[in-house]
């Protein structure tokens, strides 16, 4: 179904010079989408987007969510059928820096994209991705399900919640209107991936120390997380879109997209994995930080049960590709025939668990 879904469907990817986004973008367009695009210039240099030449598939707009005229001007002249929404302030950290700025852009902005598509009569499926930080912190949770509360301790977490809280109150206020879209959310756990340049993130932490031959500090070796290939929720919030463009209403709800639980791991074991094959080497920082959840796990059971989706690979695996996508960058390899090639890659695989 998903590789039929989108042939010739006008699909709108906000966020799309992002690390997801891009991924997303040039998937898309493999399945014959015609993909546009709207979010802000790239904040990384380089980027996914740069190196892979995105902006060659895509109708790109480059402005920011939080203006509400640009949204509905760009969403009203794309007329997309389906928009997958992944434009937003991404960080922990820079959600304590900047919290006005993270709220602006991860609630208002969303609001601005599902109010643009309302008056947009092309708009038939909406697909707001927000994180499994939305959950309200519970340290004896086994799995956080789609049905647990919501919450954050941190202004970007806190953000996350609210924009599901907003995209809930769209869908109960105006989905009865005839000819609504069906808005749909999709809660992801901890990517990694080739391509992915951003501050502030473990692995292109690792990669930015093993390139300057310095030790990367962590700040939280013990913390554990569900860390999965950036194509694993990807391929989720493809399916899921699948199901709403084809008008499934049971589908339009909250959805994790997680690992398997055996496969959540500590930062610790991360870095321990993935320095051999970047050539790096970390250490504690022992400097003081702001406070970051010590443990979140996703149950992703409800979209393998009412999706069929599940995880195709293991940590190791993840953890492996990731590795060698900067390994054959590094050595001169096309970015694009990269991510290509691991999307093709992904498409054969089945699922394990």
């Amino acid at each position: 179904m998903t590789h039929t879904a989108y042939k010739g469907k006008r699909v709108l990817v906000t966020g799309h010079t992002g690390f997801k986004g891009s991924w997303l973008s040039l998937w898309l367009t493999r399945l014959g989408a015609r993909v546009s695009g709207l979010a802000l210039e790239p904040d990384t240099d380089p980027s996914l987007y740069t190196e892979a030449r995105i902006g060659d598939r895509v109708e790109s707009l480059i402005g920011d969510i939080r203006d509400p005229e640009l949204v509905r001007e760009a969403v009203a002249g794309f007329a997309p059928q389906i928009i997958f929404h992944l434009a937003a302030q991404p960080l922990v950290r820079r959600g304590y820096a900047e919290p006005l700025r993270t709220f602006g852009t991860n609630v208002m902005g969303t609001a601005n994209v599902l109010e643009a598509a309302r008056h947009t009569n092309s708009v038939k499926a909406i697909v707001v991705v927000t994180s499994d930080k939305c959950y309200r912190e519970d340290a004896a949770s086994l799995g956080y399900r789609e049905s647990d509360p919501l919450g954050g301790h941190d202004p970007y977490s806190a953000s996350k919640a609210a924009a599901e809280l907003a995209t809930s109150a769209w869908r109960a206020s105006y989905g009865n209107t005839p000819g609504a879209p069906l808005i749909a959310t999709a809660r992801a756990g901890n990517v990694i991936g080739g391509g992915d340049w951003a501050s502030d993130r473990l692995v292109p932490d690792l990669w930015r120390a093993a390139r300057a031959g310095r030790t990367a500090l962590i700040r939280n070796p013990s913390a554990i997380r569900p860390w999965q290939h950036v194509l694993e929720p990807l391929s989720g919030y493809l399916m899921l879109g699948a199901r709403l463009l084809g008008g499934h209403a049971d589908a339009a709800d909250a959805w994790n997209f997680g690992p398997a639980l055996v496969d959540m791991e500590s930062v610790e074991a991360l870095c321990e994995h993935m320095c051999p094959l970047l050539g790096a080497s970390w250490s504690r920082d022992r400097s003081p930080q702001p406070r970051e959840a010590p443990m979140l796990r996703l149950d992703s059971s409800k979209a393998m049960v009412h999706l069929g989706w599940q995880p195709r690979f293991n940590f190791e695996e993840a953890v492996a590709l990731t590795g060698d996508w900067y390994k054959r960058h590094a050595a001169g390899e096309d970015a694009r025939q990269l991510c290509e090639d691991r999307i093709e890659r992904f498409e054969r695989s089945r699922g394990r668990r």
